[in-house]
């Protein structure tokens, strides 16, 4: 491992432990630094801001895992596995959800979402006889990846308890033949 991964991966053990006591929009670049034993020109050295680092956090800790997992048959093991890393690290997910860094973490989910749906419409209409433009594709994937991610989000709002597979379970049936039946309605249309 590289001396930049440790450096990486010390920053973002502190950055955990500290948002474990408070919110992500109080803990200071000073703080976090302090914690781990570096320098801020060394924190600078690697990421722009804490964001960037809490984002780092969840695409190494979260996204790398799902590549596997972006297709029809295993979308829904994915979703299941970032839905118990959710839980098995809610205080720092619920602490960045209720943060300044709502955002950042909506628009985050909205991009992994949208990777896992995209490949899934893609998927889809390829084993259709006439395909779809892609504009019809984006918006077939834009439409189910913000139905997911409202339906994640009003999970993390009651304080992400409910039985993860309850909610990958519902999502599912909802979407069982509806890409499907969108695909068919946007060739309908031309």
């Amino acid at each position: 491992m590289s001396y930049s991964q440790i450096t990486k991966n010390a920053l973002a053990r502190s950055l955990k432990k500290l948002m474990l006591t408070q919110p992500l929009h109080k803990i200071t670049i000073q703080q976090l630094t302090a914690d781990c034993g570096v320098t801020r020109h060394t924190f600078y050295n690697h990421f722009q801001d804490i964001y960037e680092l809490l984002g780092w956090v969840y695409q190494t800790e979260i996204i790398e895992g799902l590549e596997e997992y972006r297709n029809c048959a295993s979308w829904k093991q994915g979703f299941l596995s970032v839905l118990y890393y959710t839980q098995s690290n809610k205080t720092i997910c619920l602490n960045t959800f209720h943060s300044l860094g709502r955002e950042h973490l909506e628009d985050f989910l909205y991009g992994v979402i949208y990777d896992v749906i995209i490949k899934i419409v893609d998927e889809l209409d390829e084993e259709r006889k006439e395909q779809v433009t892609q504009q019809a594709k984006q918006e077939i994937a834009d439409f189910y990846t913000l139905a997911i991610l409202e339906q994640v989000i009003h999970w993390l709002k009651t304080g992400a308890n409910t039985d993860p597979t309850q909610i990958v379970d519902k999502v599912g049936r909802i979407m069982d033949g509806s890409i499907t039946r969108g695909l068919e309605n946007y060739q309908n249309s031309k």
